[in-house]
């Protein structure tokens, strides 16, 4: 072989080398957007053209239930159907090119919605030439829902390096074609074929079936009890608790209706009981009024009427606290409302203003109508046990299981992140309560009561302004942990930082809001090429569980975060710390690794034998 010959030789492995490790000749690694239990989607970066439009293209893989919006119309709020753009240094692109729609049956709206699912490809083509390698970053956003629920919006960012080589061998892609859908027909007809009528007394039998749903059963022996109570006094007494109780129902869902109606006319989208689960500062305000009715039920706090209306009629106080326990009833049956309610509360917000309100407030009538009833019939309330001791034993047990319906309906719906705080607030609120209602009684001086009462507030005031806001929209791509992605991060000249975590861990929340959730943090890890991974321990038997005594040497205490240089070199902060700390750590790497390779396979899901700990790294 002569010299020339060897020359295009080396020439030509090279470039086959540098083709290999870039987006020109393989694909990126795939990315997981989204996934509920055994439903997932998730997306790769793929070098590709369109009908001889070079640009990328990002091919999602997902099962049949999970879904992303095609329009911003159609999701469940405005802006949140799937967005795709591009960025990258010396290249433009043009907008993202999307595959045709597919049809998908929405229970919620009971209609079928346009959307992505499954298997398809987005295209994004360059507007510009590509004269050399660059980094590409696509950025996907959106909501995804299955037919059960919605999670949470997300914004994901793919990185791969795209080169100009064998661009003309890039493959093909065609986008899927999509369904037409059929031609709209009577809004009235959109739900079932059958007359308005049919629905108003499905509206009520919604209504009624309410009474048996388990958030509300805890409120049913109070209100049997104050009916059996007023049914010893004159029928006008008893058909006035009565009445009070049903009215404060109906009010609740009069309220409702004038909600819905209000977000139909000004949005277009229709709302449903569970719509406010959506909505983080709605359950925490329901977790709230659940917890302080718990601790009302417990005799924590007595609620007083003003003065003003008790001495007017000494029957008004019974009467408004009856209303507002049917109000409450009508609260409590939010986390619970059945098929059918939801069924007749979607159908009811299709229709005009006056037919959808009308339909709403009959479910209310429905749920008051069992009482209305017994309150009719006094002969009813005879078979009805008669108060005594088991009442008051049952009415304190009803508080904790309003704390129960209140942990378990109410905060289920509540980001992870912000659980631990919500709790903790739970706590503080319920000690202000305990300490308005029983530090001070009928006796007590009214400057002291109100010296008292007005710490009560300020604390639930001051800790409700520490605990209760949404941490800021900062986001770090932690990856998970595995010794493949740490072994290939420093081999490639990569810095890493290791977040040694654990659910359980309250000091790890108070890390993760003051330092990892705040945006000159953020932006150092990305900008100085600082791969951040979490090493999650809650459980013993975790592999960062298991390194962190073994390969760090550490005891095993959590918050640790360590920073890992190429050379090996650790520089390790334990507890709480401040965000300065690990600035100073990470601006003080040697600039020659800051621009080093950036590793290769560390978005996989670590392989079995990434699990078998070793200590011969690192050490």
């Amino acid at each position: 072989m002569d010299a020339t010959t060897r020359l295009v030789f080396v020439r030509a492995l090279f470039v086959g080398c540098l083709a290999s490790v870039a987006l020109g000749a393989n694909p990126s690694d795939p990315v997981e957007m989204c996934r509920y239990e055994d439903e997932y989607s998730r997306a790769h970066l793929q070098p590709a053209r369109l009908d001889g439009q070079p640009g990328i293209a990002v091919v999602f893989e997902g099962t049949d239930d999970l879904h992303y919006y095609a329009d911003s119309s159609t999701a469940p709020a405005p802006g949140f159907n799937l967005k795709i753009s591009a960025s990258a240094e010396g290249l433009s692109f043009g907008p993202a090119v999307f595959p045709g729609r597919k049809l998908f049956y929405d229970p919620a709206q009971e209609k079928n919605i346009e959307v992505y699912v499954g298997d398809f490809k987005v295209f994004v083509p360059f507007a510009g030439s590509l004269d050399r390698p660059t980094e590409a970053k696509v950025t996907i956003a959106g909501l995804a829902c299955t037919s059960q629920l919605c999670l949470s919006p997300f914004e994901k960012t793919l990185t791969a390096t795209v080169d100009p080589a064998g661009m003309e061998s890039w493959p093909q892609v065609t986008l899927a074609a999509g369904e037409q859908p059929e031609k709209p027909t009577d809004a009235r007809q959109s739900v079932l074929p059958y007359g308005t009528w049919v629905y108003f007394l499905l509206a009520i039998v919604a209504g009624i079936s309410i009474n048996i749903m388990p958030c509300v059963l805890p409120v049913i022996p109070l209100v049997m009890a104050r009916l059996i109570e007023q049914s010893k006094k004159s029928s006008r007494n008893r058909m006035a608790t009565g009445i009070a109780f049903c009215t404060g129902v109906v009010l609740f869902f009069a309220a409702f209706a004038l909600v819905a109606a209000i977000i139909n006319v000004t949005t277009g989208s229709v709302l449903d009981l569970n719509s406010l689960f959506r909505y983080p500062t709605a359950v925490i305000v329901l977790f709230l009024a659940i917890l302080f009715f718990g601790l009302v039920m417990l005799d924590v706090i007595t609620p007083a009427l003003p003065s003003a209306v008790t001495n007017r009629q000494g029957s008004t106080a019974g009467v408004l606290g009856t209303a507002g326990m049917g109000f409450f009833a009508g609260v409590l049956s939010t986390p619970c409302s059945g098929a059918l309610l939801g069924f007749v509360l979607v159908w009811a917000q299709t229709q005009p203003l006056s037919v959808s309100s009308a339909a709403i407030v009959l479910m209310g009538v429905g749920m008051a109508l069992p009482y209305g009833v017994i309150v009719s019939v006094p002969t009813l309330l005879e078979r009805i046990p008669k108060p005594g001791t088991w009442m008051e034993i049952f009415k304190k047990s009803t508080g904790f299981l309003l704390f129960l319906i209140a942990a378990k309906l109410t905060l289920a719906a509540l980001p992870k992140e912000r659980l631990l705080n919500v709790l903790t607030y739970g706590i503080i609120f319920s000690f202000c309560v305990w300490m308005w209602g029983k530090w001070v009684g009928f006796g007590t001086p009214a400057g002291k009561k109100w010296t008292v009462r007005l710490i009560a507030l300020a604390i639930a005031l001051g800790a409700g302004w520490w605990l209760l806001p949404a941490p800021p929209e900062v986001s770090i791509d932690w990856r998970e942990y595995g010794r493949t992605a740490v072994r290939a991060a420093t081999e490639a000249g990569r810095p890493v930082l290791l977040k040694f975590t654990a659910d359980w861990c309250g000091n790890c929340k108070v890390v993760e809001r003051d330092v990892f959730r705040d945006r000159e943090v953020a932006d150092l890890i990305e900008t100085r090429n600082v791969l951040p991974i979490k090493a999650d321990t809650t459980l013993h038997d975790y592999p960062a569980t298991i390194a962190l005594k073994e390969v760090y040497g550490e005891a095993g205490n959590v918050p640790v975060t360590i920073v890992v240089l190429p050379d090996g070199t650790r520089r390790t902060l334990r507890g709480i710390f401040d965000k300065n700390e690990l600035i100073d750590i990470i601006e003080a790497i040697p600039e020659q690794t800051i621009n080093g390779q950036e590793e290769g396979d560390t978005s996989q899901t670590n392989s079995q034998e990434d699990y078998e700990i070793s200590n011969e790294w690192f050490r």
